[in-house]
């Protein structure tokens, strides 16, 4: 009677194990995470000024899409910069597709471009009904990333090659071209964009100028260069064991962590590393 009894322990212990194992293999938690650094500090576009000015000119004009350009205005910019992309265009279909990011899925992943996962995403992601019911979209941890996401989204995929032929200041081009090119099934889409820019003359942050930009950027955040959000592979641990050709430095770019921190990590004095030793990326 007791074997009985034992025996049929160890099969429920097996089985819930089982259970377990069914849980961690699941298709909404993969086995990697999108590394995003902290957002860095950008520098002022005169956006509060510019929505002041606009709303005393029509004060029937959206509170809440007027706080969004306030908030985001300098991110659309440092990615036109970076990536060639109208700010305004950017703006608007940030304005369009979040609802002035205040969308379920803005507010639940930080995903203001309603961008779905696609088969090469690795990072974290949301369910959510949009064409079809269900629906994978990607989540992000900051709305910066969202941004920057959107911005290699366009440069990266081959359908969107033509609107980079484009110039930078002819967003009705750009709305239509991203029409053409199949981001949107909205035949009015376009129309849409062009509508928002018209209204919040969103045209105008076109105008602002690279170098300065980039200028300030440096002189706010002490000559720190923006780190891309990179996916890294989830390991016990988070160790990296150094390659032929690695740096600290290079290492350090690689998974999204400043050179200060990974020293501070491994307790290490100076820059100097050697093949074959394992170093921590997370506490």
């Amino acid at each position: 009677m007791k074997l009985k009894i034992i025996f049929s322990f160890l099969f429920l212990v097996i089985l819930s194990s089982c259970g377990a194992k069914r849980k961690v293999v699941n298709t909404k938690n993969p086995g990697v995470e999108i590394a995003e650094p902290k957002p860095i500090r950008l520098p002022s576009v005169n956006a509060t000024r510019f929505t002041k000015k606009l709303a005393r000119r029509n004060p029937r004009l959206n509170k809440k899409t007027l706080a969004y350009i306030r908030k985001y205005a300098a991110v659309a910019v440092k990615e036109m910069h970076e990536y060639k992309i109208p700010a305004s265009i950017t703006l608007a279909q940030g304005i369009l597709e979040s609802g002035n990011g205040k969308s379920g899925l803005a507010l639940k992943s930080n995903n203001h471009f309603g961008i779905k996962c696609h088969r090469n995403w690795n990072g974290q992601r949301v369910y959510h009904d949009d064409d079809e019911k269900g629906e994978c979209f990607r989540k992000y941890k900051y709305p910066e990333t969202s941004y920057n996401d959107h911005s290699l989204f366009l440069s990266q995929r081959s359908r969107y090659a033509f609107l980079f032929d484009y110039n930078i200041k002819n967003y009705k081009k750009w709305a239509y071209g991203l029409r053409k090119a199949g981001y949107a099934t909205d035949r009015k889409y376009p129309s849409k964009l062009i509508k928002i820019i018209k209204e919040y003359k969103l045209y105008e942050f076109d105008e602002v100028k690279k170098r300065r930009f980039i200028r300030e950027i440096k002189k706010l955040n002490k000559g720190i260069h923006f780190e891309k959000p990179s996916v890294t592979e989830k390991t016990k641990g988070n160790f990296y064991r150094v390659k032929k050709g690695d740096t600290l430095y290079s290492i350090a770019r690689k998974f999204s962590i400043s050179v200060g921190n990974l020293k501070a990590i491994n307790n290490l004095r100076g820059t100097i590393i050697s093949v074959g030793q394992k170093l921590l990326l997370k506490n």
